[in-house]
């Protein structure tokens, strides 16, 4: 039995060795590899209510008060929109990557080397829907596509571009598509692209491990991204209309409340609004649902179809954002799933189903690939709120929402509200995902 296992996961990996690797490849495959690989910058124009470029730039494990605390951070915020109540979903950083992605955690408790299936969608699945260009930029990826673990600095030999850090590069849908893959590229893609006027309307944009203060500092990092924000403030073709995220994938003290200092800045913020600051509660979820609600885009009926919406979109929709209380809110670990490790979440079979036939926050239903993936299976859990709940595990069920209708009538949202539309469900999503758990096994068999 042993033996025929490991035949089987040695074919496995064997069918996948060319598109993913669980280690540094050596430098001669990376060379031979970046020759013959060249990035794909498609482009488009569709119009948005509140902006018609959206990027996000993420630095790494920083506490909120030492952010704050800093000269430069400060000065971004003068430019900008500081947001107060911006919170990370859990920790370490992989799953917070993992969720601005695809809405969802799945149980991520670690910063292993996963691959999740092709069938489990993403927001650039959302945005193909009215084709709306979109793209990474991952600071010194060696190569469009690239799928290794990591690559290090190849002077110093330092940590530098990390897998865990990518957020589409862990989703087999974008993966395994050769045209999609090679949208995810390198900062001198990103300068060409800006250079050629080919930028995507779509980015997410990952310095290095150095430059993000993750084998750094507060005080390095913001240096560095001040400097390379200020070049880009300079450039018409950038700022045109275009909404800047900057913020962070974590806070330092795991047993804070993972608020992360967060500035929206760009050519779409008002002057008037420059230097102000946004109360409304926010998660890495809210970044999804913002940028459906603003090009009319569809939810991944996950924890992004009831996250709050960044007030620059609701404005323009209507929509009325939640109060959140906090006293009880717990963002330091993530719901069960098929990922966890048993550091921070419990570890299940069971993939989430996500619903399928709400109209979510932003208001525009569910991505069609997501309801007939699901179709008649029960959502695991109540995708409504603006926090992710989980009822069974007695996670955040205690926390409080309350908003305000069009005709000034309370509403509210609770973790334990009935709202949500059944119990966890004992449901799979066929899978060829590499899991920690199954490097281990290929580990132990050979």
């Amino acid at each position: 039995m042993k033996g025929s296992l490991a035949s089987l996961l040695a074919a496995a990996v064997l069918a996948r060795a060319q598109i993913a690797t669980t280690s540094e490849p050596a430098i001669a495959q990376i060379t031979a590899a970046a020759a013959s690989t060249k990035p794909e910058s498609p482009t488009s124009d569709v119009k948005g209510l509140a902006f018609d470029r959206f990027y996000q730039v993420w630095l790494e494990n920083i506490d909120y008060e030492d952010a704050a605390a800093d000269s430069n951070m400060q000065w971004l915020a003068s430019q900008g929109i500081l947001l107060t109540n911006f919170y990370a979903v859990t920790h370490p950083s992989e799953p917070n990557y993992c969720a601005a992605a695809g809405g969802d955690t799945f149980g991520m408790d670690n910063d292993d080397f996963l691959q999740i299936p092709a069938n489990v969608s993403t927001v650039a699945d959302l945005l193909d829907t009215k084709g709306i260009s979109w793209g990474e930029y991952q600071e010194h990826i060696p190569y469009a596509g690239f799928q290794g673990y990591n690559y290090s600095n190849q002077e110093t030999y330092h940590n530098d571009y990390v897998r865990k850090h990518n957020p589409l590069i862990l989703y087999d849908s974008v993966v395994k598509n050769d045209t999609r893959a090679r949208q995810i590229k390198g900062f001198e893609a990103f300068f060409d692209d800006l250079d050629n006027k080919k930028l995507p309307q779509w980015a997410f944009i990952t310095p290095n491990m150095t430059n993000d203060a993750h084998d750094t500092n507060i005080t390095f990092a913001a240096k560095w991204e001040r400097s390379w924000m200020s070049t880009l403030f300079k450039n018409d073709y950038f700022m045109n209309n275009t909404a800047i995220l900057l913020t962070f994938d974590e806070d330092d003290t795991y047993n804070k409340t993972n608020r992360v200092y967060s500035i929206l800045v760009g050519g779409a913020i008002p002057d008037h609004l420059k230097g102000t600051k946004d109360d409304t509660f926010y998660t890495h979820y809210s970044t999804i649902a913002s940028v459906s609600a603003n090009w009319g885009l569809p939810s991944l009926g996950r924890w992004d179809c009831g996250a709050n919406i960044l007030e620059m979109v609701a404005n323009k929709t209507g929509y009325v954002n939640y109060d959140v209380d906090i006293t009880n809110l717990r963002l330091n670990e993530t719901n069960p799933g098929p990922l966890a490790d048993g550091d921070y979440a419990k570890f299940s079979a069971a993939w989430p189903i996500p619903a399928t036939n709400l109209s979510c926050s932003a208001g525009h239903g569910i991505l069609d690939a997501v309801k007939k993936t699901y179709a008649g299976l029960t959502p695991t859990h109540n995708y409504t709120t603006p926090f992710p709940v989980d009822e069974k595990n007695d996670y955040n069920t205690k926390v409080t929402a309350t908003r305000k209708s069009s005709s000034n009538t309370t509403s509210s949202a609770s973790g334990s509200s009935s709202a949500a539309e059944g119990a966890a469900v004992a449901a799979t999503v066929p899978s060829v995902a590499m899991t920690g758990a199954m490097v281990a096994l290929f580990a132990y068999l050979f």
